[in-house]
């Protein structure tokens, strides 16, 4: 594992949860823009000729935030009870289980600040991941093996008890729905990290 790697990681997480969490802004679609290895990611997104033909400001009010009313408060749920509760009811309570471990963590989900009702969220369980590789990143700079074990002993029990038990099929029907390339794109992004991430995760914990 290098540091370059884990930085990496943290900014696919970093990025993808920003994305999800709540509406976009300028500021954060010149990250995408001005770096070439970001925008890379978005290949639909990148060659979209109204992205050429309309100032940021009017493509954020008439495109992306049509968009993710849509894919995040309308037609779809991305909240994880949803989809794993059998009446299919969004857990918001100290009962939803994502609470036990971002308390254990230290990890404070601001509900008013995001687009979210609930802790369990996509962006704000993204969020979670992306902080978590800060966290390997700052063992690794220490040298504290045993605090890398432990990191990527969390980070694989959170995507595998939580994230890809529902996150897959969200993003699959998030993929489907979406009306612009930045959240085609970004869905198609967060499914394929989601699946090499854990991968990986697995690579470093054999070793």
């Amino acid at each position: 594992m290098t540091k370059q790697e884990i930085e990496n990681r943290a900014t696919i997480y970093g990025l993808i949860s920003r994305l999800m969490i709540s509406e976009v802004d300028c500021a954060f679609l010149k990250i995408i823009e001005k770096n070439e290895a970001i925008l890379a990611l978005f290949p639909n997104y990148k060659k979209w000729e109204k992205r050429f033909g309309a100032s940021c400001g009017e493509l954020i009010t008439t495109q992306y935030n049509v968009d993710f009313t849509n894919l995040f408060l309308m037609h779809l749920v991305p909240y994880e009870s949803f989809y794993t509760r059998e009446d299919q009811m969004i857990e918001s309570g100290g009962d939803n289980p994502v609470i036990t471990l971002y308390n254990a963590l230290d990890f404070r989900v601001e509900l008013d600040k995001a687009r979210v009702v609930s802790p369990d969220h996509i962006g704000v369980e993204l969020e979670f991941m992306y902080m978590l590789c800060t966290a390997l990143e700052k063992a690794f700079d220490a040298n504290d093996q045993e605090g890398i074990q432990e990191l990527l002993e969390i980070q694989k029990g959170f995507m595998q008890d939580h994230l890809l038990v529902w996150a897959p099929l969200f993003l699959i029907a998030m993929k489907k729905e979406a009306r612009t390339p930045l959240y085609h794109d970004g869905a198609e992004l967060a499914l394929e990290f989601l699946l090499s991430d854990f991968e990986y995760i697995n690579e470093q914990l054999a070793r």
